[in-house]
């Protein structure tokens, strides 16, 4: 991995149990993203990003960004272009990511466990932001399937993201620990059955 880390000031306890795979949420749990996320949403929203205040963007983490678009109409009376915001708002976030860093605590446990568990990352983002992400980190070959937002139906509080995941590894789903930063990706691996992890917010 390249030298890319957050030097996050927290540990993470594992739960007991006997898992037979770690399945990851990427932005905000591998990578420190969320807030350059953000950044591009405040650009591509344009006049309408009164309506996305920060604590709502948080609130919605892990979900996919056409979902987000589709609420913001649908809960402000908006009548933004659902893939012509989502396209933009994906330009700028890889415009502005020249400086990702990772999460440490989070890819410490993935190192340690690579090639002695399956792994999997399971993201509410787009196919190619994702794998934009681990690649700056130099930790994409280590997962041994990565789950986007093209990969199943429904998002986030949806438990299909970690389904799928734990169906890629061949491993049944209550045998599974979920890394999370946000509640809304808690109650999607909840909803699957599975245990998990919630990842705090690095400090700024």
């Amino acid at each position: 991995m390249n030298d890319r880390i957050h030097q996050s000031s927290f540990s993470l306890e594992l739960p007991p149990g006997d898992f037979s795979a770690f399945i990851f949420d990427c932005d905000g749990t591998l990578a420190d993203t969320m807030p350059t996320h953000f950044k591009a949403w405040q650009i591509a929203l344009g006049d309408a990003v009164a309506g996305f205040p920060e604590a709502m963007f948080y609130d919605l983490g892990g979900m996919p960004a056409s979902r987000i678009v589709e609420m913001l109409n649908e809960r402000r009376g908006y009548s933004l272009p659902v893939e012509e915001t989502v396209a933009r708002k994906e330009a700028l976030f890889l415009e502005l990511s020249g400086g990702i860093t990772a999460i440490e605590p989070v890819v410490a446990i993935a190192l340690e466990w690579h090639g002695r568990m399956p792994l999997a990352v399971a993201s509410g983002g787009h196919r190619r932001i994702v794998h934009n992400t681990l690649r700056a980190l130099g930790i994409g070959h280590i997962f041994d399937t990565i789950v986007c937002s093209e990969d199943y139906l429904r998002g986030k509080p949806h438990p299909d993201p970690f389904i799928e995941a734990a169906r890629r590894l061949g491993v049944r789903a209550e045998e599974c620990l979920v890394f999370e930063d946000t509640q809304t990706g808690i109650a999607a691996a909840t909803a699957a059955g599975m245990a998990s992890v919630l990842v705090p917010a690095p400090r700024r």
